[in-house]
């Protein structure tokens, strides 16, 4: 038996404009997702899929023809859809891997999240990078033909420090960075109930004026280069808050705090897509009761959810 494992991520600055070549600090997370492939001699991939819990979400059990997966016509209704993007997915895969179709000798795949997926923790991106580690094939290449994005999550899926995230011409480049925050204790992570869609979220910053985006770029690069050295905690929730303002301008979006959190003391920055999944907050353990009054419960302290 084989086993991968990728992390989840964070993207704590350069959301939207990483696409476009900001450079961006990410954060891995302590949870991610495993794999566990064991090979057999059927011809057939079996494929089970389970929660944080334990409990299985998602199974089928897929065959090749003509050297390419093809759905199953016994899958329950409300697994087609999954397995249609899972064998999108391994299609993908196998284009990146000449002859590995050929004489398939089948195996079982169990996949296991450490986190609920509806929190934009990267359970597409965990999954794609264990696919190409398993199958040794380009990650990147397989989530530009599959999914999309920028990669970030990627370089996160494979980094057990912060890393800063750069789409160049050359293509991207990451770096470990030392980001500690002697201020880690005032930092907190707060799921807000309903996950984003990513794609939708790209689809209207790409509908944004081009100079918006263009002149974003650099600030958010340089406040990402600043966020990295400071150790002060009002300077950087200072900067957190100019970039949530570039972004809110640039997006023709409010903030989340003026249109959730308007009368919380502290930070509240937007993490990822825009509208939903995690965002950062400010303070100490006992403001955290101002948001579970409000009913957003989970919350984690920054040392107990990053790596």
């Amino acid at each position: 038996m084989k086993e991968f494992r990728s992390n989840g991520k964070i993207l704590l600055t350069g959301e939207y404009a990483v696409l476009d070549g900001a450079k961006a600090l990410t954060l891995p997370t302590k949870m991610g997702q495993n794999m566990q492939i064991s090979k057999k001699n059927d011809g057939n991939l079996n494929w089970k899929s389970k929660d944080e819990n334990g409990r299985i979400w998602f199974e089928t059990s897929l065959s090749i023809k003509n050297n390419k997966f093809e759905t199953s016509n016994s899958s329950p209704a409300e697994y087609k859809k999954l397995e249609e993007r899972l064998v999108q997915t391994l299609n993908a895969a196998l284009l990146q891997k000449p002859g590995f179709a050929q004489n398939f000798p089948g195996y079982d795949i169990m996949t296991q999240l450490d986190f609920n997926r509806n929190w934009g923790l990267g359970s597409s991106s965990t999954l794609i990078n264990n696919l190409a580690n398993w199958l040794k094939i380009d990650a990147y290449e397989l989530l530009q033909n599959t999914f999309g994005g920028s990669g970030y999550d990627l370089a996160a899926a494979n980094s057990d420090f912060p890393i800063t995230y750069q789409v160049t011409a050359d293509g991207p480049r990451d770096f470990v960075v030392s980001f500690d925050p002697p201020f880690k204790d005032n930092l907190y992570f707060i799921y807000l109930n309903q996950k984003q869609d990513s794609r939708e979220s790209i689809k209207h910053y790409r509908n944004q004026q081009s100079e918006k985006r263009n002149e974003l770029v650099d600030k958010i690069s340089g406040i990402t280069e600043q966020i990295i050295q400071t150790e002060n905690l009002e300077e950087f929730k200072l900067l957190l808050e100019a970039h949530e303002t570039l972004l809110s301008l640039a997006l023709n979006l409010p903030k989340v705090k003026n249109k959730l959190f308007p009368d919380y003391s502290g930070l509240v920055k937007s993490l990822g897509g825009w509208g939903g999944d995690f965002v950062l907050v400010t303070g100490s353990e006992n403001e955290m009761d101002y948001f579970r009054k409000k009913g957003y419960s989970t919350i984690f302290s920054y040392r107990d959810f990053i790596k």
